[in-house]
Protein backbone atom coordinates (compact mmCIF):
# COMPACT_ATOMS: atom_id res chain seq x y z
CA UNK A 1 0.00 0.00 0.00
CA UNK A 2 1.27 3.49 -0.90
CA UNK A 3 2.26 6.58 1.12
CA UNK A 4 -0.29 8.40 -0.43
CA UNK A 5 -3.28 5.57 0.59
CA UNK A 6 -2.44 5.29 3.78
CA UNK A 7 -2.36 8.83 4.70
CA UNK A 8 -5.90 9.15 2.95
CA UNK A 9 -6.74 6.50 5.08
CA UNK A 10 -5.79 8.03 8.09
CA UNK A 11 -8.01 10.83 6.82
CA UNK A 12 -10.74 9.02 6.75
CA UNK A 13 -10.36 7.27 9.88
CA UNK A 14 -9.16 10.32 11.88
CA UNK A 15 -12.81 12.40 12.34
CA UNK A 16 -14.90 9.66 12.67
CA UNK A 17 -12.78 8.50 15.75
CA UNK A 18 -12.11 12.21 16.88
CA UNK A 19 -16.25 12.36 16.64
CA UNK A 20 -16.81 9.56 18.58
CA UNK A 21 -14.59 10.22 21.45
CA UNK A 22 -16.12 13.64 21.45
CA UNK A 23 -20.27 12.26 21.44
CA UNK A 24 -19.35 9.96 23.92
CA UNK A 25 -17.80 12.54 26.26
CA UNK A 26 -21.27 14.10 26.07
CA UNK A 27 -22.79 11.24 26.70
CA UNK A 28 -21.00 10.27 29.85
CA UNK A 29 -21.61 13.31 30.77
CA UNK A 30 -25.68 12.54 31.33
CA UNK A 31 -24.67 9.57 33.25
CA UNK A 32 -23.89 11.38 36.72
CA UNK A 33 -25.24 14.31 35.95
CA UNK A 34 -29.06 13.53 35.00
CA UNK A 35 -30.13 11.26 38.06
CA UNK A 36 -28.39 13.24 40.22
CA UNK A 37 -30.10 16.57 39.07
CA UNK A 38 -33.22 15.07 39.24
CA UNK A 39 -32.43 13.67 42.26
CA UNK A 40 -31.47 17.04 43.61
CA UNK A 41 -34.87 18.44 42.24
CA UNK A 42 -36.43 16.02 44.80
CA UNK A 43 -38.11 13.14 42.30
CA UNK A 44 -38.85 10.02 43.98
CA UNK A 45 -37.11 7.24 42.72
CA UNK A 46 -39.80 5.88 40.49
CA UNK A 47 -39.77 9.60 39.10
CA UNK A 48 -36.16 9.09 38.28
CA UNK A 49 -36.56 5.80 37.00
CA UNK A 50 -39.74 6.71 34.48
CA UNK A 51 -37.25 10.05 33.57
CA UNK A 52 -34.89 7.53 32.55
CA UNK A 53 -36.54 4.91 30.67
CA UNK A 54 -39.88 6.09 29.23
CA UNK A 55 -37.85 8.17 26.44
CA UNK A 56 -36.10 4.83 25.71
CA UNK A 57 -39.61 3.98 23.85
CA UNK A 58 -38.72 6.47 21.17
CA UNK A 59 -34.96 5.23 21.41
CA UNK A 60 -36.13 2.15 20.47
CA UNK A 61 -38.72 2.88 17.44
CA UNK A 62 -35.53 5.42 16.43
CA UNK A 63 -33.61 2.52 16.53
CA UNK A 64 -35.17 0.56 13.54
CA UNK A 65 -35.32 3.90 11.46
CA UNK A 66 -31.56 4.26 12.21
CA UNK A 67 -30.33 0.91 11.08
CA UNK A 68 -32.71 1.46 8.51
CA UNK A 69 -31.52 4.52 6.78
CA UNK A 70 -28.05 3.57 7.58
CA UNK A 71 -28.24 1.24 5.38
CA UNK A 72 -30.09 3.22 2.87
CA UNK A 73 -27.93 6.93 2.98
CA UNK A 74 -24.80 5.17 5.00
CA UNK A 75 -23.38 6.43 8.60
CA UNK A 76 -22.47 9.76 8.14
CA UNK A 77 -25.91 11.25 7.76
CA UNK A 78 -26.98 9.59 10.90
CA UNK A 79 -23.88 10.60 12.89
CA UNK A 80 -24.28 13.98 12.30
CA UNK A 81 -28.01 14.08 13.19
CA UNK A 82 -26.90 12.40 16.46
CA UNK A 83 -24.58 14.79 17.48
CA UNK A 84 -27.74 17.70 16.48
CA UNK A 85 -29.86 16.22 18.57
CA UNK A 86 -26.87 15.91 21.84
CA UNK A 87 -26.71 19.67 21.07
CA UNK A 88 -29.99 20.23 21.18
CA UNK A 89 -30.25 18.12 24.67
CA UNK A 90 -28.01 19.75 26.21
CA UNK A 91 -29.30 23.22 26.14
CA UNK A 92 -32.49 21.63 27.21
CA UNK A 93 -30.90 20.54 30.41
CA UNK A 94 -29.62 23.96 30.92
CA UNK A 95 -32.83 25.34 31.07
CA UNK A 96 -35.12 22.47 32.37
CA UNK A 97 -36.33 23.17 35.93
CA UNK A 98 -38.82 20.17 36.07
CA UNK A 99 -39.99 16.86 35.08
CA UNK A 100 -41.27 17.89 31.81
CA UNK A 101 -38.55 19.48 30.36
CA UNK A 102 -36.14 17.20 31.83
CA UNK A 103 -38.28 14.54 29.91
CA UNK A 104 -37.88 16.35 26.48
CA UNK A 105 -34.23 16.59 27.36
CA UNK A 106 -34.01 13.16 28.02
CA UNK A 107 -35.84 12.50 24.59
CA UNK A 108 -33.77 14.42 22.16
CA UNK A 109 -30.40 12.23 24.43
CA UNK A 110 -31.91 8.71 23.56
CA UNK A 111 -32.95 10.07 19.93
CA UNK A 112 -29.61 11.28 19.61
CA UNK A 113 -27.97 7.30 20.80
CA UNK A 114 -30.64 5.47 18.81
CA UNK A 115 -28.87 7.11 15.62
CA UNK A 116 -25.34 7.09 16.96
CA UNK A 117 -25.15 3.57 17.60
CA UNK A 118 -26.22 1.50 14.88
CA UNK A 119 -24.19 4.10 12.21
CA UNK A 120 -21.27 3.90 14.23
CA UNK A 121 -20.96 0.30 14.68
CA UNK A 122 -21.92 -0.16 10.64
CA UNK A 123 -19.32 2.75 9.88
CA UNK A 124 -16.86 0.64 12.22
CA UNK A 125 -17.34 -2.83 10.81
CA UNK A 126 -16.40 -0.98 7.17
CA UNK A 127 -12.96 0.31 8.53
CA UNK A 128 -9.98 -1.17 6.81
CA UNK A 129 -7.87 -3.82 8.82
CA UNK A 130 -9.14 -6.34 10.93
CA UNK A 131 -12.72 -6.30 11.78
CA UNK A 132 -12.61 -7.65 14.95
CA UNK A 133 -9.74 -5.32 15.49
CA UNK A 134 -11.06 -1.91 14.20
CA UNK A 135 -14.56 -2.60 16.08
CA UNK A 136 -12.58 -3.34 19.32
CA UNK A 137 -10.86 0.13 18.74
CA UNK A 138 -14.53 2.24 18.47
CA UNK A 139 -15.42 0.29 21.51
CA UNK A 140 -12.79 1.53 23.41
CA UNK A 141 -12.78 4.61 22.10
CA UNK A 142 -16.48 5.34 23.05
CA UNK A 143 -15.41 3.82 26.59
CA UNK A 144 -12.66 6.39 26.91
CA UNK A 145 -15.08 8.89 25.91
CA UNK A 146 -17.11 8.49 28.04
CA UNK A 147 -14.72 7.74 31.04
CA UNK A 148 -13.17 11.34 30.35
CA UNK A 149 -17.07 12.60 30.29
CA UNK A 150 -17.69 11.20 33.63
CA UNK A 151 -14.76 12.36 35.20
CA UNK A 152 -15.63 15.69 33.80
CA UNK A 153 -18.85 16.25 34.39
CA UNK A 154 -17.56 15.35 38.05
CA UNK A 155 -15.58 18.03 38.22
CA UNK A 156 -17.48 19.95 36.50
CA UNK A 157 -20.27 19.85 38.46
CA UNK A 158 -18.24 20.31 41.83
CA UNK A 159 -16.87 23.42 40.52
CA UNK A 160 -19.33 24.99 38.48
CA UNK A 161 -22.78 23.50 39.05
CA UNK A 162 -25.50 21.87 37.03
CA UNK A 163 -25.85 24.96 34.41
CA UNK A 164 -22.98 25.00 33.11
CA UNK A 165 -22.02 21.66 33.31
CA UNK A 166 -25.09 21.57 30.80
CA UNK A 167 -23.48 23.84 28.57
CA UNK A 168 -20.32 21.89 28.46
CA UNK A 169 -22.78 18.60 27.43
CA UNK A 170 -24.07 20.99 24.19
CA UNK A 171 -20.79 22.35 23.11
CA UNK A 172 -19.39 18.54 23.03
CA UNK A 173 -22.39 17.61 20.70
CA UNK A 174 -21.38 20.92 18.74
CA UNK A 175 -17.61 19.94 18.30
CA UNK A 176 -18.66 16.59 17.63
CA UNK A 177 -20.80 17.60 14.84
CA UNK A 178 -17.54 19.91 13.40
CA UNK A 179 -15.42 17.02 13.14
CA UNK A 180 -18.15 14.32 11.83
CA UNK A 181 -18.88 16.88 9.02
CA UNK A 182 -14.91 15.13 7.64
CA UNK A 183 -16.41 12.30 7.30
CA UNK A 184 -16.27 10.76 3.52
CA UNK A 185 -19.33 10.39 1.96
CA UNK A 186 -21.30 7.24 1.40
CA UNK A 187 -19.99 6.21 -2.30
CA UNK A 188 -22.94 5.01 -4.06
CA UNK A 189 -23.06 1.64 -5.74
CA UNK A 190 -24.75 1.39 -9.13
CA UNK A 191 -24.78 -2.41 -9.29
CA UNK A 192 -26.90 -2.19 -5.47
CA UNK A 193 -30.59 -2.89 -6.14
CA UNK A 194 -32.87 -0.22 -4.73
CA UNK A 195 -35.33 -1.39 -1.98
CA UNK A 196 -37.86 -0.65 0.50
CA UNK A 197 -36.51 1.04 3.93
CA UNK A 198 -37.39 -1.36 6.44
CA UNK A 199 -37.08 -4.50 3.78
CA UNK A 200 -34.03 -5.90 5.31
CA UNK A 201 -35.93 -6.55 8.57
CA UNK A 202 -37.93 -9.26 7.20
CA UNK A 203 -35.02 -11.15 5.96
CA UNK A 204 -33.06 -10.82 9.14
CA UNK A 205 -35.92 -11.60 11.50
CA UNK A 206 -36.16 -15.28 10.17
CA UNK A 207 -32.27 -15.77 11.97
CA UNK A 208 -32.32 -17.41 14.95
CA UNK A 209 -29.42 -15.54 15.96
CA UNK A 210 -31.02 -12.47 16.21
CA UNK A 211 -32.94 -13.15 19.20
CA UNK A 212 -30.03 -15.08 20.67
CA UNK A 213 -28.11 -11.74 19.70
CA UNK A 214 -30.56 -9.22 21.71
CA UNK A 215 -30.47 -12.02 24.95
CA UNK A 216 -26.61 -10.99 24.68
CA UNK A 217 -27.22 -6.99 24.03
CA UNK A 218 -29.33 -7.03 26.55
CA UNK A 219 -27.24 -7.83 29.71
CA UNK A 220 -23.89 -6.38 27.41
CA UNK A 221 -25.92 -2.75 28.54
CA UNK A 222 -27.17 -3.33 32.09
CA UNK A 223 -23.84 -1.75 33.45
CA UNK A 224 -24.82 1.15 30.60
CA UNK A 225 -28.66 0.80 32.25
CA UNK A 226 -27.15 1.84 36.12
CA UNK A 227 -24.60 4.46 34.82
CA UNK A 228 -27.35 6.08 33.65
CA UNK A 229 -29.86 5.76 36.54
CA UNK A 230 -29.14 4.20 39.94
CA UNK A 231 -25.06 3.83 40.28
CA UNK A 232 -25.09 7.63 40.81
CA UNK A 233 -27.81 7.35 43.29
CA UNK A 234 -26.16 4.75 45.33
CA UNK A 235 -22.99 5.92 45.40
CA UNK A 236 -24.12 9.06 46.33
CA UNK A 237 -26.28 7.24 49.17
CA UNK A 238 -22.90 6.16 50.44
CA UNK A 239 -21.83 9.73 51.23
CA UNK A 240 -19.22 10.18 48.00
CA UNK A 241 -18.90 13.36 46.28
CA UNK A 242 -19.86 13.98 42.88
CA UNK A 243 -16.31 14.43 41.47
CA UNK A 244 -15.93 10.66 43.27
CA UNK A 245 -18.86 9.59 41.83
CA UNK A 246 -17.79 10.08 38.12
CA UNK A 247 -14.56 9.00 38.61
CA UNK A 248 -16.10 5.68 39.91
CA UNK A 249 -18.43 5.49 37.17
CA UNK A 250 -15.33 5.66 34.86
CA UNK A 251 -13.83 2.31 36.05
CA UNK A 252 -16.70 0.91 34.49
CA UNK A 253 -16.04 2.41 31.22
CA UNK A 254 -12.29 1.54 31.67
CA UNK A 255 -12.69 -2.35 32.46
CA UNK A 256 -15.07 -2.06 28.63
CA UNK A 257 -12.19 0.05 27.09
CA UNK A 258 -9.52 -2.33 27.98
CA UNK A 259 -11.93 -5.16 27.20
CA UNK A 260 -11.69 -3.70 23.35
CA UNK A 261 -8.50 -3.07 23.17
CA UNK A 262 -6.67 -6.10 24.69
CA UNK A 263 -8.54 -8.82 25.78
CA UNK A 264 -10.87 -9.61 23.08
CA UNK A 265 -8.15 -10.43 20.80
CA UNK A 266 -7.19 -13.10 22.53
CA UNK A 267 -11.08 -14.66 22.36
CA UNK A 268 -12.75 -16.82 20.25
CA UNK A 269 -15.45 -14.67 19.42
CA UNK A 270 -17.18 -17.36 16.77
CA UNK A 271 -20.36 -18.94 17.26
CA UNK A 272 -19.74 -20.48 21.11
CA UNK A 273 -21.47 -20.20 24.67
CA UNK A 274 -18.71 -19.76 26.78
CA UNK A 275 -17.84 -16.32 26.41
CA UNK A 276 -21.04 -14.49 26.61
CA UNK A 277 -22.11 -17.10 29.39
CA UNK A 278 -19.23 -16.15 31.24
CA UNK A 279 -19.64 -12.87 30.68
CA UNK A 280 -23.84 -12.20 32.35
CA UNK A 281 -22.19 -14.67 35.42
CA UNK A 282 -19.86 -12.32 35.94
CA UNK A 283 -22.22 -8.81 35.29
CA UNK A 284 -24.38 -10.10 37.66
CA UNK A 285 -22.51 -11.03 40.43
CA UNK A 286 -21.13 -7.56 40.01
CA UNK A 287 -23.85 -5.68 39.92
CA UNK A 288 -25.23 -7.63 42.95
CA UNK A 289 -22.47 -7.43 45.37
CA UNK A 290 -21.79 -3.45 44.84
CA UNK A 291 -24.67 -3.05 46.99
CA UNK A 292 -22.35 -4.80 49.96
CA UNK A 293 -19.24 -2.79 48.91
CA UNK A 294 -18.39 0.47 50.58
CA UNK A 295 -14.91 0.72 50.45
CA UNK A 296 -13.25 2.88 47.78
CA UNK A 297 -11.36 0.02 46.50
CA UNK A 298 -14.01 -2.48 46.60
CA UNK A 299 -16.70 -0.55 44.22
CA UNK A 300 -13.65 0.77 42.07
CA UNK A 301 -12.68 -3.18 41.46
CA UNK A 302 -16.54 -4.09 40.87
CA UNK A 303 -17.13 -1.25 38.48
CA UNK A 304 -13.46 -2.22 36.98
CA UNK A 305 -15.13 -5.70 36.17
CA UNK A 306 -18.81 -5.42 35.18
CA UNK A 307 -16.82 -3.09 32.78
CA UNK A 308 -14.44 -6.35 31.34
CA UNK A 309 -17.46 -8.47 31.29
CA UNK A 310 -19.82 -5.92 29.67
CA UNK A 311 -17.33 -5.08 26.87
CA UNK A 312 -16.25 -8.48 25.90
CA UNK A 313 -19.89 -9.24 25.56
CA UNK A 314 -20.19 -6.06 23.92
CA UNK A 315 -17.79 -6.94 20.94
CA UNK A 316 -19.14 -10.77 20.97
CA UNK A 317 -22.42 -9.30 19.99
CA UNK A 318 -21.32 -6.78 17.05
CA UNK A 319 -18.87 -10.28 15.45
CA UNK A 320 -21.79 -12.20 15.56
CA UNK A 321 -24.28 -10.09 13.66
CA UNK A 322 -21.59 -8.42 11.75
CA UNK A 323 -21.03 -11.94 10.48
CA UNK A 324 -24.61 -13.28 9.85
CA UNK A 325 -24.99 -9.75 7.46
CA UNK A 326 -24.03 -8.23 4.43
CA UNK A 327 -22.48 -4.72 3.87
CA UNK A 328 -26.06 -4.22 2.43
CA UNK A 329 -27.92 -5.09 5.19
CA UNK A 330 -25.63 -4.71 8.54
CA UNK A 331 -27.18 -1.24 9.66
CA UNK A 332 -30.32 -3.14 10.16
CA UNK A 333 -28.69 -5.71 11.63
CA UNK A 334 -26.95 -3.95 14.02
CA UNK A 335 -30.05 -2.08 14.74
CA UNK A 336 -31.96 -4.96 15.53
CA UNK A 337 -29.24 -6.63 18.03
CA UNK A 338 -29.06 -3.51 19.52
CA UNK A 339 -32.80 -4.33 20.34
CA UNK A 340 -31.40 -5.34 24.09
CA UNK A 341 -29.77 -1.85 24.62
CA UNK A 342 -32.88 -0.14 24.31
CA UNK A 343 -34.86 -3.31 26.33
CA UNK A 344 -32.57 -2.89 29.17
CA UNK A 345 -32.42 0.93 29.17
CA UNK A 346 -36.55 0.33 29.51
CA UNK A 347 -36.67 -2.12 31.93
CA UNK A 348 -34.30 -1.76 34.33
CA UNK A 349 -34.46 2.30 35.42
CA UNK A 350 -38.08 1.32 35.64
CA UNK A 351 -37.74 -2.07 38.20
CA UNK A 352 -35.20 -0.25 39.95
CA UNK A 353 -36.89 2.45 40.68
CA UNK A 354 -40.28 0.74 41.92
CA UNK A 355 -37.92 -2.04 44.21
CA UNK A 356 -35.80 1.32 45.74
CA UNK A 357 -39.17 3.18 46.65
CA UNK A 358 -40.58 -0.34 47.89
CA UNK A 359 -38.43 -2.08 49.68
CA UNK A 360 -34.99 0.68 49.72
CA UNK A 361 -32.01 0.77 46.77
CA UNK A 362 -29.57 -2.40 48.64
CA UNK A 363 -32.30 -4.90 47.88
CA UNK A 364 -33.08 -3.80 44.55
CA UNK A 365 -29.23 -4.36 43.57
CA UNK A 366 -29.48 -7.73 44.92
CA UNK A 367 -32.58 -8.71 42.99
CA UNK A 368 -31.46 -7.55 39.48
CA UNK A 369 -27.98 -9.02 40.59
CA UNK A 370 -30.22 -12.27 40.90
CA UNK A 371 -32.15 -11.49 37.92
CA UNK A 372 -28.77 -11.24 35.41
CA UNK A 373 -27.68 -14.09 36.47
CA UNK A 374 -31.10 -16.43 35.55
CA UNK A 375 -31.16 -14.21 32.40
CA UNK A 376 -27.60 -15.51 31.60
CA UNK A 377 -28.33 -19.10 32.32
CA UNK A 378 -31.04 -18.82 29.88
CA UNK A 379 -28.37 -18.23 27.18
CA UNK A 380 -27.85 -21.85 27.29
CA UNK A 381 -31.05 -23.48 25.78
CA UNK A 382 -31.26 -19.98 23.73
CA UNK A 383 -27.99 -20.84 22.38
CA UNK A 384 -28.70 -24.28 21.30
CA UNK A 385 -31.73 -23.30 19.90
CA UNK A 386 -30.41 -20.66 17.81
CA UNK A 387 -27.38 -22.80 16.47
CA UNK A 388 -29.24 -25.49 15.93
CA UNK A 389 -29.70 -25.85 12.19
CA UNK A 390 -26.32 -24.35 11.81
CA UNK A 391 -25.06 -28.11 13.54
CA UNK A 392 -27.14 -30.03 11.41
CA UNK A 393 -26.52 -28.74 8.23
CA UNK A 394 -22.51 -29.02 9.50
CA UNK A 395 -23.34 -32.94 9.98
CA UNK A 396 -25.42 -32.77 6.86
CA UNK A 397 -21.81 -31.87 4.64
CA UNK A 398 -19.51 -33.82 6.74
Amino acid sequence: MSAASVTAADRSVLPFFLSSFIWNFALGMTYPLVPLYANHLGMSGLGIGTLVALPVLVQISFNLIGGAYTDQMGGRSLMLAAFVLTTGAGSVFFFAAGFWLLLLAQLLMVMSRAMYWPASWSLGSELPGGRGLQMGRLNAINNAGQIAGMTGAGFCLLWFGFGPSFLVLAAMGALAFALGRRLPEKQNNPERKQRRLFSGYAQLLRLRVIPYAVMCAYISALPFSLSFSFYPILLAEYGYTADATGAMLALRAIGSAVAGLFIARYLDFSAKLAVPLSCAIATSVSVGLIASAREPWMIGLLMLSVGLASGVITLFFQMLISEISSIDNRGSALALGGLGWGLSHFSTPLVMGYLKDHIGLLPAFYILGGFAFIWGLCLIPMHRWAFAQQSTHTKDQA
